[in-house]
């Protein structure tokens, strides 16, 4: 959309390999901290196989290649921070987008068999600043497939740049095999995502108007897409005539940023108030935007307002209770989801505290109370690489437990807080999440750049890979408007009301996801496009000039949709 050609330009012009043979790979790579290296072969390295939802050769813009097997052995590690570091034989550029690749190992005495250790990847410029990277948990006698990422965001570029390999504790020995630096090339990308999003979100359509409308003016007008983008909003910004001019006219759906949450809406014990959550319902449903309900409780210790983390035993367990009893059967029906115990791959307060069963007896309780909504699990960093606590197998693995005690979870909830994202990466993560079943939703997007061209083309990345993929069924951005936003440099909005390259970015992009129609009715009486899954209306003007009207539905489906049209 906004990718140019020197984006392209620079796709392969800066890779790193350590595919050298024996002393060359010694040579390239050097002891960081204290450890010894050496070059080995694995003649059959055992690797992932392909995910199954992921691209396939003939379609995805970058095969992954196969492992070559030589890496390079980091031994008699003595502590987490020692491993290998490398500089890169040129410096990176200034504000692109750079893609880690290869394939960590662990060996030795202190890696029994099954035994996992984070393993993590840095670029560092010349005056030691991290810019990136990536992490991967990698299992004993297993390759771990890098899924790393970095960008320099500051104008000029630096002299040069190193990337350390460490992580595991002392007495783990590390391996790297095949160790990658590349540009990401983003038109190639962009290409295929198109195409993705084509198959997986449009439809053939034949309208059926009769022989009689033959030669007969039509169009066709796209009124909903059936793949809802929201915002979330809060008191102050609804006052803002400018905010609520841009929400009502570019959001389906809207989230409560805190109202809803338990430490607003009893900061103090037995004094709960619902007052603002009630005006900003209010407001929603004066503008026709559903509200995912975020969220009954939260994980993370001090997201705990101190009264809750001073109660223990049979009292916290009253508290937790009262807290399901007051806001569930408040609101029952209302919201269509619910964000149960919010970021448990980070926190587990409750679970700490009240046992192991806990988090699926919020599920329980909260669907037996209103069966009606889906309720997520929602958690941060899982789809940027770079979080050993959140990783996409450990998000399943959660998913998966809850569900063995009886919770019903109807869905998983990625929050989308990035920086410097790349697609592929993105991708990965929510194929690994596809394999639950459950419909995923990007519920807290924002993207963080003081530069507003690298800003969209970031926003766009994500926007793109969340569209283009089958799980995922919709995205809530966490703000828009400059002034209203919890990070800095995110905004697509500024506080004028005027829209910076960011917004433009977002308004093209939900334009394009966006089908009309028009042209006249063929001889048989049909007309025929390709549209995008949603609502639509189908205007006929008759030999007589009258103007008849009447409303669709185009679903998901293999074959053409073919509708009789009462016209």
């Amino acid at each position: 959309m906004a990718f140019t050609e020197e984006t392209t330009h620079l796709v392969m012009n800066h890779v790193e390999h350590c595919e050298d043979g024996g002393g060359l790979a010694v040579a390239g790579w050097t002891p960081s901290g204290s450890c010894t290296l050496s070059v080995h072969d694995d003649p059959a390295p055992e690797t992932p196989p392909p995910h199954p939802l992921s691209a396939t050769e003939d379609d995805a813009d970058e095969p992954r290649p196969r492992p070559s097997g030589r890496y390079v052995l980091a031994a008699h590690r003595a502590g987490e921070r020692d491993g290998l570091c490398r500089e890169l034989s040129r410096a990176p550029a200034a504000k692109v987008t750079y893609r880690v690749a290869g394939w960590v190992g662990l060996q030795g005495a202190g890696a029994a068999d099954g035994c996992c250790h984070a393993v993590r990847v840095e670029v560092c410029t010349d005056d030691g600043r991290p810019v990136g990277g990536g992490v991967v948990v990698a299992e004993a006698g297993k390759w771990g497939e890098i899924m790393g990422s970095f960008r320099v965001d500051d104008d000029e570029p630096p002299r040069c740049a190193k990337v350390f390999v460490h992580g595991p504790p002392a007495g783990v020995d590390l391996k790297v095999m095949d160790l990658q630096v590349f540009a990401v090339n983003k038109i190639a990308r962009l290409r295929h995502l198109r195409k993705k999003t084509d198959k997986v979100r449009k439809r053939d359509v034949v309208l059926k108007l009769g022989r009689r409308t033959g030669g007969t003016a039509i169009r066709v007008v796209q009124v909903e897409n059936s793949f809802p983008i929201g915002a979330c909003i809060n008191k102050t910004a609804i006052q803002n005539p400018a905010f609520v001019d841009f929400f009502t006219k570019h959001f389906d759906w809207a989230v409560l940023e805190n109202e809803l949450k338990w430490y607003y809406t009893e900061a103090v014990q037995g004094q709960v108030s619902y007052s603002d959550a009630d005006e900003l319902i209010a407001f929603c449903d004066r503008h026709g935007k559903p509200v995912r309900g975020h969220c009954i409780f939260w994980a993370v210790e001090n997201a705990v307002q101190p009264w809750v983390r001073a109660l223990n035993g049979d009292h916290l367990r009253a508290a937790v209770e009262g807290r399901l009893r007051s806001l569930v059967t408040r609101y029952g029906g209302r919201f269509p989801h619910y964000e149960v115990n919010n970021e448990m791959l980070h926190g587990a307060f409750f679970q700490q505290r009240l046992g192991d069963d806990i988090n699926a007896r919020m599920f329980r309780e909260t669907a037996r109370m209103d069966p009606s909504p889906a309720l997520f699990v929602n958690d941060y960093n899982v789809e940027s690489a770079n979080d050993p606590n959140a990783t996409p197998e450990r998000y399943v693995e959660l998913v998966t437990d809850l569900q063995k005690r009886g919770a019903a979870v109807g869905g998983i909830g990625v929050q989308g807080h990035v920086t410097h994202p790349v697609g592929d990466v993105i991708c990965d993560a929510l194929d690994k999440l596809a394999v639950t079943g459950l419909p995923v939703w990007i519920t807290e997007l924002d993207v963080s750049a003081a530069d507003e061209a690298v800003r969209a083309d970031d926003l766009e990345i994500v926007l793109r890979e969340a569209f283009a993929h089958p799980a995922v069924e919709g995205i809530m951005l966490w703000g828009f408007m400059q002034g209203n936003m919890w990070r800095s440099h995110a905004h697509l909005v500024d506080a004028d009301g005027k829209l910076n390259e960011a917004g433009h970015r977002y308004v093209g992009l939900r334009q394009e996801w966006t089908s009309h129609a028009r042209g006249q009715v063929d001889g048989s009486g049909h007309f025929k496009f390709r549209g995008f899954h949603g609502k639509y209306v189908v205007q006929l003007t008759t030999g007589a000039g009258e103007m008849k009207h009447q409303q669709f539905d185009v679903g998901k489906g293999d074959g053409p949709l073919v509708l009789d049209m009462d016209l």
